[in-house]
C-alpha cells in the first residue's frame, strides 16, 4: 500500500502542476494579445491608459480587454497602476523591454512568432494518442498555413538583424564567395526569409529554398513575388531534388535536420550535391549529450521536449521508419557524427551567440 501523502508537500506539488497550467492559459492570452493588436496599441500610448481608452484604441469591447488586461498584469507581462478607485479605472503599459519582445516585429528580441501559432500546436493534441499508439506523427502541414506564418515569424527578427552581418562572416570565405556569384541551396526553407534576406545582399548568387510544405511553399513564392527577386527559385524537392553533381557551393539548413525523418540521407544528399570546396552552413537546436545535461543547463528544457512531441518529433516520425530526434537530438556530438558518416569531416562550431541555436560550419 503506498504511503499517504505529506500534506503540505502535496499543496506545493499541486501548486507545482497549476503552475503549469496557469503557463499555459496565459500562453494563449498571449496569442490574443498579438493577434488582436493589443500589444501594438499599449506600445502606441504615449503614457499608461485605461482599458476603456485601450479598447477603444484596438477596436474591441473593454470588458473582454480588462480581463484580459488583469491576465497580462498579475503575470507581470504588462505594467499596471493597482492604485485605481474601481474596476476599469486602472491603467496599463509596456515597458521597454515588454515593447521589445511583444510589439517589436523588427526587434531581435521579438517573440510573437510561437505564440502566433500557438492555436495550431496545441490543436495537435487532438492527434497525439493515435500517435503514442501507432508511433506515428504529423508533418508541419498538419498546422495549415497559420503554422508556417509562425515559423516565419519566429525566426526573422533575428535573422534580419544577425544573418548577414553576423552569422556569414564567421564562415570562412563565404561572404567574398557570395559577393562574385555562386550558387546556394536552403534546404527546410520554409518561408523563405533567409533566402530572401541572402538574395537581396548578394544579388550575383543564385538561390534555390527547397521545402516539403506547400503551405511554406506558397508563403515563400508570394514573398518572392513581392520582393521582385529574379536570383531565387523555390522547389519541392519531391518535384525537383537536391543536385547531386557537386554543383551546389554553399548549403545552409536552419533548424530544420532535427525536424526529418530521415536526416542521415538527408546529410548524404547535401554531400552529394556540395561542390568540392563547398560550405554547409549547419544551425539547429543547442541540445546536449543526455537528457539529465539538458535539464541542468537549459532553463526551457520542459518547453523543448513539449514542443518536441507536438511539432519537432511529431514531424521527425510522420512517416514510418523516421528517426525521431526531435527538438534536443542534434546535439553538437550527434551532429559531427552524421556528418562524417557523409564524408563531410570538416566540422567547425562557429562563435555565434544564439540563446537556442548552434551554429557550424561543415565542409570535407
Amino acid at each position: 500500500m503506498a504511503d499517504a501523502p505529506d500534506p503540505d508537500r502535496l499543496k506545493f506539488y499541486s501548486f507545482s502542476v497549476f503552475t503549469q497550467l496557469n503557463g499555459a492559459v496565459t500562453a494563449g492570452m498571449i496569442h490574443l494579445g498579438d493577434k488582436l493588436g493589443i500589444y501594438n496599441a499599449l506600445a502606441a500610448a504615449d503614457e499608461p491608459i485605461t482599458t476603456t481608452e485601450l479598447a477603444e484604441r484596438a477596436g474591441l469591447d473593454e470588458r473582454w480587454v480588462r480581463e484580459w488586461a488583469y491576465n497580462q498584469a498579475a503575470a507581470k507581462l504588462i505594467e499596471a497602476d493597482t492604485e485605481a478607485a474601481a474596476p476599469g479605472d486602472e491603467r496599463f503599459w509596456l515597458t521597454p523591454e515588454a515593447t521589445a519582445v511583444l510589439a517589436s516585429p523588427d526587434h531581435p528580441a521579438f517573440g510573437m512568432g510561437m505564440f502566433h501559432r500557438f492555436p495550431q500546436t496545441m490543436a495537435a493534441l487532438d492527434a497525439m494518442p493515435e500517435s503514442f499508439r501507432t508511433g506515428v506523427g504529423h508533418d508541419y502541414d498538419s498546422h495549415g498555413p497559420e503554422g508556417a506564418v509562425g515559423i516565419e515569424r519566429s525566426f526573422e527578427p533575428w535573422n534580419r538583424h544577425h544573418l548577414i552581418p553576423t552569422v556569414l562572416p564567421a564562415l570562412d570565405g563565404i561572404v567574398e564567395r557570395l559577393e562574385s556569384g555562386i550558387t546556394v541551396a536552403d534546404i527546410g526553407c520554409g518561408a523563405g526569409g533567409a533566402v530572401l534576406l541572402m538574395a537581396d545582399a548578394f544579388p550575383n548568387s543564385r538561390f534555390v529554398g527547397y521545402d516539403i510544405s506547400k503551405f511554406a511553399l506558397e508563403r515563400a513564392e508570394h514573398r518572392r513575388m513581392e520582393h521582385g527577386a529574379d536570383n531565387v527559385q523555390f522547389v519541392d524537392p519531391r518535384d525537383e531534388p537536391l543536385p547531386d553533381d557537386h554543383s551546389i557551393d554553399f548549403v545552409t539548413t536552419f533548424d530544420c535536420i532535427h525536424d526529418m525523418t530521415h536526416p542521415q540521407e538527408m546529410i548524404g544528399a547535401i554531400a552529394d550535391a556540395l561542390a568540392p570546396d563547398g560550405t554547409w552552413l549547419l544551425v539547429d537546436i543547442k541540445g546536449r549529450e543526455t537528457f539529465a545535461e539538458n535539464v541542468a543547463k537549459n532553463p526551457m528544457a520542459s518547453l523543448m521536449y513539449g514542443i518536441s512531441v507536438l511539432s519537432c518529433m511529431s514531424s521527425a516520425l510522420s512517416e514510418p521508419g523516421g528517426a525521431g530526434l526531435g527538438t534536443l537530438g542534434l546535439p553538437e556530438s550527434k551532429a559531427r557524427e552524421m556528418a562524417a558518416a557523409a564524408g563531410l569531416t570538416g566540422f567547425r562550431t562557429l562563435a555565434v551567440e544564439h540563446s537556442v541555436n548552434s551554429f557550424y560550419e561543415v565542409r570535407r
